[in-house]
């Protein structure tokens, strides 16, 4: 055998081995927002049942819980009681933000007079702002500190311990 093709065998099995290696523990579907750590994307949008612009610019001075999702949404459907909760304990102190996407607003108050409201809730009626701010499917929640920096993201629905976790990241 020709020791050449063996040692380039060698080196690109290690080189595959340390690949796999390295991605071992890791969720293949998820990918680190590169917002966190920059200014939260601005956004001007619908509060939905009231027709009220909010403007995520004037939630700036406490931390803001910004989460993306919509009716059809199980996971969504899931986690929306956590959120109200948190966000009646919460309140004033952290602002709740929801922001639907991809869905009708007859649904959107059919939903929120089922499962509860403590937060403005906004229609994203064209899909801009959750392209702004990168998201690839629902529930995905943002946590923005005072200064209007986006601090952490979470993916999936969140549940108490988790949501506190992240907002703790939004707070230092």
């Amino acid at each position: 055998m020709n020791r050449t093709v063996l040692i380039v065998g060698i080196v690109i099995v290690a080189a595959i081995v340390f690949i796999l290696f390295a991605g071992l523990g890791k969720d293949p579907a998820h990918i680190d927002s590169p917002l966190v750590g920059r200014p939260a994307p601005p956004f001007s949008l619908k509060a939905v049942g009231t027709g009220e612009m909010v403007d995520i610019e004037k939630l700036r001075g406490k931390p803001v819980v910004l989460n993306f999702w919509a009716t059809w949404c199980g996971p969504c459907y899931e986690e929306h009681p956590t959120l109200v909760a948190n966000a009646r304990n919460l309140q004033p102190g952290v602002q709740f933000v929801g922001v639907v996407f991809n869905d009708d607003e007859d649904k959107i108050m059919r939903f929120l007079a089922e499962r509860g409201t403590a937060y403005p809730t906004l229609l994203d009626a064209q899909g801009k702002t959750a392209i702004a701010y990168g998201v690839g499917g629902v529930p995905e929640t943002f946590f923005i500190n005072p200064e209007g920096k986006i601090m952490a993201k979470f993916e999936g629905p969140l549940t108490t311990e988790a949501l506190q976790a992240e907002l703790a990241k939004a707070m230092r």
